[in-house]
């Protein structure tokens, strides 16, 4: 057993005690250590409330997850009346059901199946409390990766984005997107979408997002095309299987930073290396990072309300050397 920090937190009611706790709790964001004397300088994870109510986002940093120094890092981002609730079950259970699914094959081999696996048997778990949590229309984007040997593994439903950051060789900040952006406005998304008779439009008070509907019914325009829960929508191609990339670390990889579309969308991948590489620590990086996308917000969107932002920033090329015991 490790032990849990809450290094920013919301939205905790009793509604969040309808489902098993397990090991990480009802905070939105946790680090989460399997070794106590892990050092906190290794990575941040942060989460802040927007302006609409409960914060539906929930953010994990697991280290030592599956190896001495492997690490897992998740960002969940809940959507729909019951979206603060579906986000927390997936960062609570996720973690344990993924890793047994890793034991159980070669990691390097068979990530994309052992992804799939993981996330159509979080799926149905997420459907069987239909009769407590009702998520037909309700759901969580998330975005998760593995940190095992030299590689990072990573796995990607909806909107929420991981990118490694680091230096290229002249010495300027670098960064590379490990993950597509998975919305109806992709074009083979969209197909996929139409080919099972679900609609794909925007709404004339905002064309620039296209959302996805019933046949025939104006309900319930979600804004991406792949989700665990929605579950009205899972008939008409809105699907649970995640999209799963691999990246070989080198010795230029400083950071690898996962978070929610309040982040990205109103900075830029390059802006939020920017303020990730300023940080004066690893353990500030994150909230950084939350805080520079809150005042973006409110910069661009005076008059709207400010998304739910959340960030895992988890430190790459630094190595662990375990305290001698007193």
């Amino acid at each position: 057993m490790g032990f849990c920090f809450c290094l920013s937190s919301g939205g905790s009611t009793d509604r969040n005690q309808i489902y098993e706790i397990n090991d990480y709790g009802q905070e939105n964001a946790v680090l989460y250590s399997e070794q106590h004397d892990f050092p906190q300088d290794f990575g941040s994870v942060s989460s802040l409330a927007g302006g609409k109510g409960f914060n539906q986002d929930a953010a994990i940093l697991h280290l030592g997850y599956g190896t001495e120094e492997g690490a897992l890092c998740g960002v969940f981002d809940g959507h729909g009346e019951k979206g603060e609730l579906v986000s927390k079950i997936i960062r609570n259970q996720l973690p344990s059901l993924l890793l047994g699914h890793m034991n159980n094959h070669s990691v390097t081999r068979d990530w994309k199946l052992i992804c799939e696996t993981t996330c159509l048997a979080m799926d149905k778990r997420i459907l069987k409390l239909k009769n407590t949590i009702d998520c037909s229309s309700s759901g969580t984007a998330a975005v998760f990766a593995v940190k095992h040997g030299n590689q990072v593994m990573v796995a990607n439903l909806g909107d929420s984005r991981a990118i490694m950051i680091g230096t290229s060789e002249n010495g300027e900040t670098e960064v590379v997107q490990l993950t597509s952006d998975l919305k109806p406005s992709v074009l083979s998304e969209a197909d996929r979408i139409r080919k099972r008779n679900g609609r794909v439009l925007a709404l004339e008070a905002e064309p620039h997002i296209l959302r996805v509907w019933l046949p025939h019914e104006n309900r319930p325009g979600l804004a991406m095309s792949r989700a665990f829960g929605d579950f009205v929508l899972k008939s008409y191609g809105v699907i649970a299987t995640p999209e799963v990339s691999t990246h070989q670390i080198t010795s230029r990889d400083q950071f690898l930073l996962l978070a929610s579309d309040g982040v990205w969308d109103v900075l830029s991948n390059e802006e939020v290396a920017k303020v990730v590489m300023k940080s004066a620590n690893e353990t500030g990086a994150a909230n950084a990072v939350t805080e520079a996308a809150a005042n973006a917000w409110r910069q661009k969107y005076p008059t709207a309300k400010v998304d739910d932002i959340s960030v895992v920033c988890l430190s790459i090329n630094k190595r662990h050397v375990p305290q001698p015991r007193i």
